[in-house]
């Protein structure tokens, strides 16, 4: 008999599929977890933890198969997170140094960096703060000799951005310049600079370029952002291409409309309210739902993923036109 079976209850993940006996993987608690099948009525199925599977007879279960949270894990690992001042790339810093990583995190003023680097060892973590315009060649250069003196980064997130917010026809080349400056060339030099220390210390390592769903497509008021943002999306698989003989993999994080400090306000007005109504999911995100897709990017749970665009919008993307 085949039937189809859906298992919930797995921290989150559920699992799909058309089939008798099959073994379903998850993770809950940071230990693997089953679910076995065995011509079960559904209400009957169980999901077991990883101690549990050990108790019991073989069933024909590959051990090796299991989903384990070390793949996510960046114990031994430095990163760099750029823009790390305020916004996602303080939550960025944070998530990665809970997963275990030593986190240099760089902004323009390494003033407004110290609280970030205070927060990270108050959770038992280890940070450094370092000096980076982004836009700026000499001080990326200089911004990677100080880091790379403390170590030469496994993980890189290209986090800095800016935006302004008018009509095109009201843009100035001033505007341009700016949005761009630091949004695709800050991007692209970033990661070239941090690919060439990986590639000359003879180790690969992952590049996470936050690009945005406006890479893709279009909203009124953003060209320069949007324009840059695509323009990351390509540098992203570009740099897959050529990097990956080094072992460097390169993807971009497409967040969604994210609510955080900076727009709270006009995400909770009426005006942020008709643009949740025409995301499918009717929500929008919180600056967690990037940690999974975040550490997925980063981590060796994403080992063979280069060149990847991975959207966190809650379908926004593909709703319709």
């Amino acid at each position: 008999m085949t039937r189809r079976v859906v298992i919930t209850g797995l921290g989150g993940i559920c699992g799909m599929c058309t089939s008798t006996g099959a073994i379903w993987q998850g993770m809950r608690a940071g230990r693997s977890a089953i679910g076995l099948i065995e011509n079960q009525p559904i209400h009957d199925i169980k999901v077991r933890t990883g101690a549990e599977i050990k108790a019991l007879p073989e069933h024909g279960i590959d051990r090796k198969q299991t989903v384990s949270m070390d793949r996510f894990s960046l114990r031994g690992r430095l990163a760099l997170v750029t823009g790390a001042s305020s916004g996602l790339g303080t939550h960025f810093a944070q998530v990665l140094a809970a997963a275990g990583a030593r986190v240099a995190v760089a902004a323009r003023r390494v003033d407004k960096l110290q609280g970030v680097v205070e927060a990270i060892a108050a959770e038992g973590g280890e940070a450094r703060a370092f000096a980076l315009d982004v836009a700026d060649s000499a001080s990326v250069r200089a911004c990677f000799d100080a880091l790379c003196a403390w170590g030469v980064p496994d993980v890189v997130v290209n986090n800095a951005g800016v935006t302004v917010t008018r009509p095109a026809l009201e843009q100035t080349e001033e505007d341009f310049d700016h949005v761009l400056g630091t949004n695709l060339k800050g991007n692209w030099l970033v990661a070239t600079e941090a690919a060439r220390r990986m590639a000359a210390a003879g180790k690969g390592g992952a590049i996470v370029n936050v690009a945005s769903i406006l890479g893709e497509r279009v909203a009124g008021g953003v060209a320069p952002y949007a324009i840059s943002k695509a323009g990351v999306v390509q540098a992203t698989k570009a740099l897959a291409l050529e990097l990956a003989r080094h072992g460097i993999r390169v993807n971009a994080l497409l967040p969604g409309y994210v609510v955080t400090d900076l727009n709270r306000g006009f995400l909770t007005s009426p005006a942020g309210e008709k643009l949740r109504a025409r995301i499918p999911s009717r929500r929008f995100g919180e600056v967690t739902d990037l940690d999974g897709p975040l550490l997925l990017l980063a981590s060796d749970a994403g080992a063979a993923m280069s060149g990847a665009t991975l959207a966190v919008d809650g379908a926004h993307l593909v709703s319709s036109l």
